[in-house]
């Protein structure tokens, strides 16, 4: 059986290009999500899964409407494959029922990990680098030196609760702990 799978992000979207391009390439039964990509919990994908048999096929109009990542992708792929089915998607021509379709997508998702390696070492790199040069990562101190100093009087000299130390210099009561 040939299955599709068309999800939009917002309830406001609509998923009749979706349909109409499934019917097109001769979809059978199609099961419809209005979920965000993010959201791990999405019914209709893990009721389709549930549904899967040896032979069938998903089909998608774009990879990015079955999954959240190139790994998900992967992921849900070799899930897909492990209970003898195949997977299709129509706007990147991927089709992993032949063996050529399925070189492609393994192909692909090397190139994915392979590059998403040199992004972690690149980053890895400009921050030794950064770091060389005296500069850090993160968010600027929500205070000062003086600020920080006081703080600490307040708390130990004057016994000021935290809260009130807090409102006093307009943080959180995590900043103070922290300082």
């Amino acid at each position: 059986m040939i299955i599709g799978y068309a999800r939009v992000s917002t309830s406001d979207q609509n998923l009749d290009g979706q349909i109409d391009a499934l019917k097109a390439a001769g979809v059978e039964k199609i099961f419809q999500e209005k979920k965000t990509g993010k959201s791990r919990q999405r019914p209709e994908l893990e009721r389709l899964l549930e549904q899967l048999r040896s032979g069938d096929v998903i089909v998608v109009t774009k990879y990015d409407r079955l999954a959240r990542s190139l790994r998900d992708l992967i992921d849900l792929v070799e899930t897909i494959r492990e209970k003898g089915a195949g997977f299709r998607s129509l706007g990147e021509d991927i089709d992993t029922t032949s063996p050529t379709g399925r070189l492609i997508f393994h192909v692909f998702g090397s190139i994915a990990e392979f590059e998403r390696e040199r992004i972690v070492e690149r980053t890895l790199e400009g921050l030794a680098a950064a770091r060389k040069r005296g500069r850090v990562g993160g968010r600027p101190s929500a205070l000062s030196e003086d600020a920080k100093i006081e703080i600490r009087r307040m708390r130990d000299q004057d016994h000021r609760p935290i809260a009130e130390i807090a409102r006093a210099f307009k943080v959180s009561r995590s900043t103070i702990y922290r300082c």
